[in-house]
């Protein structure tokens, strides 16, 4: 780029109001910089979690690459907050609102002046697609840095321990010192939770965009590679801004099909079916649930990551990460998509393999005595195809979302007795206190967008997931939604939402429901024990649906009200209208 000639977007702005000029300069700015590429860079750094708390060293290294390049970094912040510090309490009501607010608070920064470019940094479940959708609306020439994943605790577990430790504590079953054992190395390290759940999954996601540098998610965050990889990132907006390589040019129809493709071979969380939705939407394009479906039939599972396999994250990495998955599957992707590096996605895979980066890498997996194939298996010795699944039925006429790569063979077909709640709260006290019975069907209802902003329900996944006696019998249906770590028959997303009248919200103790995996079916096949004809039970449905009437919730005020009133459908990506 030439300095001298270059006239960044803000010079208009300037020469129409000097004060402008002044007040930048009354920072650390000098004159040269006014003439230089402005480039704002957006993290979320803060003490919210360990996924945000070093990002400011990401954000510095960025920087150092931007200077290199002849730009001026502008360092802005919105913290993110953390699904698993708001387990179990009204705190996760607000979780995903906060990433239309994230969101919305970058256009606000990328709004007020014009910028050049723009740097996101982030590394965790909202903060991501918040990310991703800002640099959709915003459509400047944009990189995203991914904030990496956290060390693995021992024995190769992760943070999700935390669902076994927490039953039982309530059941009184484990000592101080375990407990203490837990919480001082559960999270031995900063970085993204060491399991594929939303955080890692959408750190795959912006790279599987092409809005992330090759390579770049998932890096475990205590190694030089990270801080090199922000570095470079520096280096290249300036390239972007070059080449006039905006966000929406490179977030294209193509570039999402590629996305779930990954998604499908990796066993990402059900979450990015929310996420990838709604980022696409601020394109003006639509993902239909029925696109995740239909790939997930064609596209083989090759990622042996927990919760749906076997090791954390930082293997994952070792193994070749993203670009290895990319490279096993390139016969099933578009390899012609542009990405941030200015290169099509078949160049970029060359260039890695030419470069010898999958050797560089495999050496680390030999000090866990691991080998490539074992974490990312090759794809003719694969047996499993996909791993998200789409079901429909009276239960579920929009949708409902269940990842079946983390279910047990015996569950993928079940029908059983609904034991239903109005609230997480209630299911997860009737586990602990051991009233719930093996082959029962628990329904969790108006925990929807509109119903209590679709909260998480983690913990009582994994309560029911960590008791021997339910975690291969017990099936688990909400229109709320789970972490990116849950296992099991766990079935979420369910639309229409008990909230808005949809007929979760009719559903009766001792209705018998079937969940057919395999046939995409999720229903009411029997009513109070009885089992029926579907005629029958749509009969007997439609005259419970006369006598309902929607239930008197509190008043409800701030972000809180207006996310419960406007949130879309799950189906649609639960974003604001």
């Amino acid at each position: 780029m030439d300095k001298e000639l270059y006239r960044p977007k803000s010079t208009a702005a300037r020469e129409l109001w000097s004060q402008f000029d002044a007040l930048q300069l009354g920072m650390d700015w000098d004159e040269e910089d006014l003439k230089k590429p402005q480039i704002l860079i957006e993290d979320v750094f803060g003490d919210s979690h360990p996924g945000s708390s070093h990002l400011d060293s990401l954000t510095e290294q960025v920087g150092i690459g931007i200077y290199e390049k002849g730009g001026r970094p502008a360092k802005y912040h919105v913290t993110d907050v953390c699904d698993g510090c708001a387990q179990g309490h009204n705190g996760m009501n607000f979780v995903l609102a906060s990433r239309e607010i994230i969101c919305d608070m970058i256009e606000i920064h990328a709004s007020f002046v014009p910028w050049d470019g723009l740097v996101l940094i982030s590394s965790c479940d909202k903060s991501i697609p918040a990310h991703l959708k800002a640099a959709a609306r915003l459509d400047l020439p944009t990189i995203f840095v991914p904030g990496g994943s956290m060390r693995p605790a021992p024995y190769m577990s992760t943070s999700i321990k935390a669902g076994e430790i927490s039953l039982r504590q309530k059941r009184e079953g484990i000592s101080e010192n375990e407990v203490r054992a837990f919480k001082l190395t559960g999270c031995p390290s900063v970085g993204a939770c060491q399991f594929l759940g939303t955080a890692s999954t959408m750190q795959s996601m912006a790279e599987a965009l092409g809005l992330a540098l090759p390579g770049s998610a998932l890096v475990p965050a205590t190694m030089r590679d990270i801080t090199a990889m922000a570095r470079a990132a520096g280096r290249q907006v300036s390239k972007l801004i070059a080449l006039n390589l905006t966000a929406r040019k490179i977030l294209t129809k193509e570039a999402f099909t590629n996305a779930i493709k990954i998604h499908a071979a990796i066993g990402g969380s059900t979450n990015a079916l929310l996420h990838l939705p709604a980022i696409a939407r601020e394109l003006g394009l639509s993902l239909k649930p029925e696109m995740f479906d239909e790939i997930n039939h064609k596209i083989p599972h090759i990622a042996n990551i927990y919760p749906s396999g076997q090791y954390p994250t930082e293997a994952f990495w070792f193994a070749g990460g993203i670009p290895r998955v990319q490279w096993l599957l390139r016969d099933y992707l578009d390899l012609d998509v542009i990405t941030v590096t200015g290169k099509s996605l078949r160049e970029n895979l060359h260039q890695l393999n030419e470069e010898g980066y999958f050797e560089r890498l495999e050496g680390y997996l030999t000090n866990y005595g691991l080998k490539r194939e074992q974490v990312i298996k090759p794809v003719e010795e694969t047996t499993e195809i996909g791993s998200i699944a789409i079901l429909k039925g009276n239960l579920a006429p929009e949708g409902a979302v269940i990842k079946y790569a983390a279910v047990v063979e015996e569950m993928m077909h079940h029908t059983g007795p609904a034991k239903v709640f109005d609230s997480e709260e209630e299911c997860h006290q009737a586990i602990i206190d051991n009233q719930i019975e093996p082959g029962m069907v628990l329904i969790i209802r108006f925990e929807g967008p509109r119903g209590s902003g679709m909260p998480e329900m983690a913990m009582t996944a994994e309560a029911l997931m960590c008791d021997p006696k339910l975690s291969n019998s017990v099936v688990l249906i909400t229109d709320g939604r789970y972490s990116g770590a849950t296992r099991g028959p766990c079935i979420g997303h369910v639309s229409p939402e008990a909230a808005v009248g949809g007929p979760i919200v009719l559903i009766e103790e001792n209705d018998i429901i079937e969940v057919n995996i395999p046939e995409r079916v999720l229903r009411v096949i029997g009513i109070k024990g009885q089992l029926m004809r579907a005629d029958e039970v749509d009969e007997l449905l439609q005259e419970r649906r006369g006598r309902w009437q929607p239930p008197k919730s509190a008043p409800r005020s701030g972000i809180f009200k207006r996310y419960t009133e406007q949130a879309l459908s799950a189906m649609f990506g639960a974003s604001l209208e």
